[in-house]
């Protein structure tokens, strides 16, 4: 077992040093999301100056439990519980004005310090077309009896979709300068009026028609209360790595749902793996050395695409599901949907943990297979005839594979009080040893329970 990085710091000063160590960790998810990356952020952010966000939107959610309350966190980053933390909110990530705006709003009313927050002025902004059009997407792809790709209808990729088509796109710091936002709207809200009119196919289209006046109106709140958090963040990063300061990289999302790495197409928009914090963030690859991999013990997804070993064959399959689903609170952070149970899928977490370039693994909610006197783990993939294939991040391929499972003895009797490896019954050990064995990275964390004081430092 490894010890979780701690905070590197700079060999030298020198703005052009070539001899400073990686002075940044990049925290990413090893499956469909959902793993418990903000605990682990929330974990880690005492040792680091600054906590970073580098993709995705309001799509994606982050639960931490300090003190038994529970936060919800979608936008700003977990390291915002830790007071005078700067939390930056990186370019690489589309926000949607209203829901950070509520988020503040909610963590200052419960006594959360939101002053160093950092808003990227790079980063995109979701508009209401973006979730009108994801909508829509989703109700066109379901009348022609083809699989929605399951979003959460935040407008995240649509607003991605924008940012790649430049010229429809509205940026962070559009907001600061009204007369130039007034010319894009102008241009962009008579095309998506146009648009989204044709794609609702004769429908009421009354919510497609975008008043230029009242959305230059809205955006004036926008900017009047979300100026004193909007800066060139990669500017500051880069000053603060210049002087030796740490990083934390909090990834949202995960790996098997990244843009070009995950089962497409059924994924998110954005880069979710550790390749996408450099450029979410807007500092150096060389600057990112340890990579902590997030893992549940189990398997599970939201939205449409295949998961080789979910549960869902047989009703004992789906009772057991159901069983693992309300105890580690499976539903989403996000969306409250609820999210699909299967058996550790450790075939796609190796092929994440060798794409992110891991150093060590944190293995979340160990403490839900208390009880299963057998559990199932995937360590193969097998085609129709019977010939062992790899794992490929092509929805299309892994719906013709079939899981080959080892069964592993299961323990029983509450874990959540334990503290150290030694403490864990001899099953629980004898399960994160076969998956450190198997993924051949060091275990660096074992959760046993949602709060703040429930994490194994190994």
């Amino acid at each position: 077992m490894a010890h979780a990085p701690s905070a590197a710091s700079g060999t030298s000063a020198s703005r052009h040093s070539a001899s400073r160590q990686p002075s940044a960790t990049a925290i990413v998810g090893l499956q469909w999301g959902d793993e418990g990356k903000g605990k682990i952020v929330d974990a880690l952010a005492s040792r680091f100056d600054i906590v970073a966000r580098y993709n995705g939107g309001a799509n994606a959610g982050h639960s931490v439990v300090v003190g038994g309350e529970r936060f919800a966190l979608h936008l700003i980053p977990a390291g915002i519980l830790h007071k005078g933390k700067p939390a930056v909110v990186g370019c690489g990530t589309v926000i949607d004005p209203d829901w950070i705006l509520k988020e503040i709003d909610g963590l200052i009313a419960r006594g959360i310090d939101c002053s160093n927050l950092m808003i990227s002025d790079r980063a995109h902004v979701v508009m209401p077309w973006h979730k009108h059009e994801d909508e829509l997407r989703e109700k066109w792809l379901a009348a022609k009896s083809v699989e929605p790709i399951g979003t959460t209808k935040r407008g995240i990729g649509p607003c991605y979709a924008d940012k790649v088509q430049r010229g429809t796109a509205i940026r962070i710091g559009d907001l600061l300068r009204p007369e130039q936002l007034a010319t894009k709207l102008a241009t962009t809200a008579p095309f998506k009026t146009a648009v989204l009119s044709a794609m609702a196919q004769g429908g009421d289209t009354s919510a497609f028609h975008y008043d230029q006046a009242e959305l230059l109106k809205h955006a004036a709140m926008w900017a009047s209360r979300l100026k004193p958090y909007i800066t060139d963040t990669s500017g500051f990063l880069l000053d603060q790595i210049d002087t030796g300061k740490t990083v934390l990289l909090e990834g949202a999302n995960a790996t098997l749902l990244d843009v070009d790495h995950g089962t497409y197409p059924y994924v998110t928009s954005s880069t979710t793996c550790s390749l996408g914090a450099p450029t979410g963030t807007g500092i150096p690859l060389s600057s990112v050395g340890a990579i902590l991999g997030v893992m549940k013990a189990y398997s599970t997804r939201v939205g449409g695409g295949v998961m080789p070993t979910e549960l869902i064959a047989t009703e004992a399959d789906r009772t057991l599901a159901d069983k693992i689903r309300t105890r580690g609170r499976e539903f989403g952070t996000t969306t409250g949907r609820p999210r699909r149970v299967g058996w550790l899928d450790l075939v796609a977490v190796r092929y994440s943990v060798r794409l992110n370039g891991c150093t060590g693994l944190c293995v979340m909610l160990l403490d839900v297979l208390e009880g299963i006197d057998t559990l199932r783990i995937c360590t193969g993939y097998r085609d129709a005839s019977g010939k062992d294939v790899p794992f490929v991040p092509d929805a299309n391929w892994l719906s013709n594979v079939q899981p080959v499972f080892r069964d592993v003895p299961g323990w029983h009797g509450d874990i959540s009080g334990a503290r150290t490896m030694a403490e864990l019954p001899a099953g629980a050990r004898a399960y994160l040893d076969l998956v450190e064995e198997f993924l051949g990275v060091p275990v660096a964390m074992v959760s046993i329970g949602p709060g703040r004081e429930q994490l194994i430092h190994c």
